[in-house]
């Protein structure tokens, strides 16, 4: 099969630079088209610098890269650089980007792209919140119906949320966004807390990272180093989750996930749950499937799989 032709949509968030190093390192598999960067996780003249600069530890410098949207559409923007640093990518000590940006914007890339492809034929892989997608949703609806499938990290059920008490970041950033993609009717795979929970980071896994040697194996050794500290404070656990990576890892081998066809809705209008991903997990409505909701994931699976191709790198 010829590699799956994508567009990553992100705002890089260490966890962000490791699941565009994923897809740069399998070109079997991943044909990435372009990079589109959305405020999110630091705002965007940083998440525009950051996804550079892993493009370039990629030795990947000829990608595309735009700045897209740089706040969400009805909400004042909100950041998390208490979880990932002031830079978005705190951790290692890596060089500011030579490539440049694209000239454009990030919405009209992603349009443009669209229409020029054939119908069915690429995939939206958004890491971030989902404002870039929307708008341009909302600007050229002909483009909905050529999307093959949005892959996407966002959202939780079990695991409720991890900026509220019910909401996950990506979706509380710009709830009014990811209502506008989740009614569109492209197929959509979300990749939830639930899962990315159960993606640790754990001591012997990091360290196979930096045993790679390699100035990417290191660098990817050192972010977790930094952004493990909250999760291991915050939930206890043995590391951090690698939440977007399991965008990338799904579009190289499905099968490393498990999880049910369900109904999933946007909470839009509360201010007490707003941004809770309602899903449907136990089809207790007669509300119409429009999500693939991941529950499980092989673990080991998923980590040799990104070590070896760290390693390519």
């Amino acid at each position: 099969m010829p590699p799956r032709k994508i567009i990553i949509d992100t705002d890089p968030g260490q966890d962000d630079a490791v699941a565009i190093l994923l897809a740069l390192a399998s070109p079997e598999e991943i044909e990435v088209l372009g990079i589109t960067c959305v405020a999110g996780n630091v705002p965007l003249d940083l998440t525009s610098r950051n996804a550079r600069i892993v493009c370039e530890l990629a030795g990947k410098p000829d990608v595309k890269v735009f700045a897209g949207c740089d706040r969400p559409l009805g909400r004042d923007l909100v950041t998390a650089e208490h979880v990932h640093g002031k830079t978005g990518l705190d951790g290692p000590d890596l060089p500011d980007p030579s490539m440049p940006l694209q000239d454009g914007h990030a919405v009209d890339y992603i349009i443009d792209t669209l229409r020029a492809e054939p119908a069915g034929s690429v995939t939206l892989c958004p890491l971030g919140p989902l404002t870039n997608i929307a708008t341009a949703f909302e600007k050229a609806p002909d483009i909905v119906a050529k999307v093959q499938e949005i892959v996407l990290m966002g959202g939780g059920y079990f695991e409720g949320g991890n900026i509220t008490p019910t909401a996950e970041f990506n979706i509380y950033v710009d709830p009014q966004a990811a209502d506008i993609v989740f009614r569109s009717g492209v197929p959509l795979v979300v990749m939830p807390l639930d899962v990315t929970h159960k993606a640790l980071v754990t001591k012997p896994r990091n360290d196979a990272f930096r045993a790679l040697n390699t100035p990417a194996g290191i660098a990817v050794a050192q972010m977790t180093d930094f952004f493990e500290r909250f999760d291991k404070e915050k939930y206890g656990s043995n590391g951090a989750p690698l939440h977007d990576p399991c965008v990338t890892a799904y579009l190289i081998n499905p099968d490393l996930f498990t999880g049910r066809h369900i109904n999933v809705e946007i909470e839009v209008t509360s201010e007490l749950t707003m941004g809770m991903t309602v899903a449907d997990w136990w089809r207790v409505t007669d509300r119409a499937p429009n999500a693939m909701f991941m529950g499980g994931i092989d673990a080991d699976g998923f980590f040799a799989l990104l070590t070896e191709r760290l390693a390519r790198l």
